[in-house]
């Protein structure tokens, strides 16, 4: 049996091993889900020039994934409602840890690691409650669960992290489904979508929109630099909607952005993914339906220009202004006055590009 010294020595020199890093694995500048022509699923990660570095199988089909802030880590997560999320050593290709989503939850589709690394947090549905939860697993002990917590509304689907905090913001799209009903919605003459803040578990701000636009369920966030939020929405009524980007910063009223009605038409009352830039001066949105890319201005909330691609869904910043990814295949850049084709290939790509 080894000693107490022996351990201690063992100990010692295995903390001055270098941990890997991202930059270990090629410095990836992204991660996607995506479909292979044989029916297989994978999670890739993608460089800055949208070259794909790694291509890890997946068991099923995922939706979006959360990178570690510090070592090559991602955790993959299963389409709602499905229940697996996988825990992905990106330096192996390896899987690392299994996730399950409790007896009578399943997951929507993202998570968000608190600022340490130490905590992964999980957008989850009660469905038997009707009632939104986080979940809490520790990632320093193989992603075993440690707790949960109200997301503050019914159906939390996009949660983030504000920058240089554990300040969470959780998009609760106010729409309730359960399992039994595939993917019906069951309340949407009641909806009430709202994003909420959440510090240690609990909610410190939550706001909600208008009544008349209480069946635009807010459903993506991309998050600036200064801790604004913007949110994408997926419009659940009859009538036109007025707008589906907002922008909301703590404490404030959200603000939705003014879109032509013709131009607003054209996205069929569906946002798949939005993206603020680097410079936190524009915000991208994108609707795979209308086969659309839409960029605002940050500061003037108003449309500024339009871009057609098939299938467009995953975006993201980049140095000329967007990436974003499509069901065809497509990896595109977008600047200022143009949508450019980086690569395209036989991977088809999921609802989500994740900058790293």
């Amino acid at each position: 049996m080894p000693n107490r010294r022996g351990f201690l020595a063992g100990f010692m020199a295995a903390s001055l091993i270098p941990r890997p890093t991202w930059a270990d694995v090629g410095a990836p500048a992204y991660l996607s889900a995506g479909a292979l022509a044989d029916g297989s699923y994978v999670l890739c990660g993608l460089t800055g020039r949208l070259e794909v570095l790694f291509q890890i199988p997946l068991p099923d089909r995922g939706h979006a994934a959360a990178a570690h802030p510090k070592r090559p880590e991602a955790v993959a997560f299963a389409r709602r409602p499905g229940t697996f999320a996988v825990v992905i050593d990106c330096a192996t290709g390896e899987p690392t840890a299994w996730m399950e989503a409790p007896q009578g939850r399943h997951f929507y589709g993202h998570g968000t690691f608190s600022a340490d690394g130490r905590l992964l947090y999980t957008t989850e549905n009660d469905f038997d409650a009707g009632e939104g939860r986080i979940g809490v697993w520790d990632a320093t002990a193989g992603y075993r669960r440690v707790g949960e917590f109200a997301s503050g509304g019914i159906g939390p689907h996009d949660i983030k992290r504000l920058p240089e905090r554990d300040t969470l913001v959780v998009a609760n799209g106010g729409i309730d489904t359960h399992p039994d009903t595939g993917r019906s919605k069951l309340n949407l003459a009641t909806m009430r979508p709202n994003l909420s803040y959440i510090e240690a578990g609990t909610i410190i701000n939550a706001v909600e929109l208008n009544p008349d636009a209480h069946k635009n369920s807010i459903r993506h966030l991309a998050v600036g630099r200064k801790g604004e939020v913007a949110f994408g929405m997926q419009w659940q009524g009859e009538a036109a909607p007025s707008s589906l980007v907002g922008i909301h910063s703590m404490g404030q009223t959200p603000q939705l952005l003014e879109c032509p009605p013709d131009d607003l038409r054209n996205m069929q009352g569906y946002i798949g993914s939005i993206a603020v830039s680097d410079d936190g001066a524009s915000i991208a949105v994108t609707s795979p339906r209308g086969g659309l890319v839409h960029i605002y201005g940050a500061a003037s909330g108003t449309l500024a220009a339009v871009h057609a691609a098939a299938d467009v869904s995953g975006v993201a910043a980049h140095p000329d202004g967007f990436a974003v990814t499509t069901g065809m295949g497509d990896l595109l850049t977008i600047g200022e006055t143009r949508i450019s084709r980086r690569a395209s290939g036989p991977i088809i790509w999921d609802n989500h590009l994740v900058a790293i």
